[in-house]
């Protein structure tokens, strides 16, 4: 197998790991108790999903 003859620069390196940054996950709101939730997810307060209680969420602490 072939191997480069000259490393690579910091540079080029940076310029193809550009891309590669972590970024915060996106989130919504819940329309039943306003807490922030994954879109498309039960929301893991209340356990409502489009309008309706799809999980019983244990409020004991």
């Amino acid at each position: 197998m072939p191997n480069p003859k000259r490393r690579h620069s910091k540079a080029r390196t940076g310029k193809r790991r550009a891309h590669d940054a972590l970024r915060a996950p996106q989130t919504q709101t819940c329309p039943n108790c306003q807490e922030p939730r994954m879109p498309h997810r039960v929301c893991p307060k209340c356990g409502h999903y489009k309008g309706r209680e799809v999980v019983r969420v244990n409020t004991e602490v």
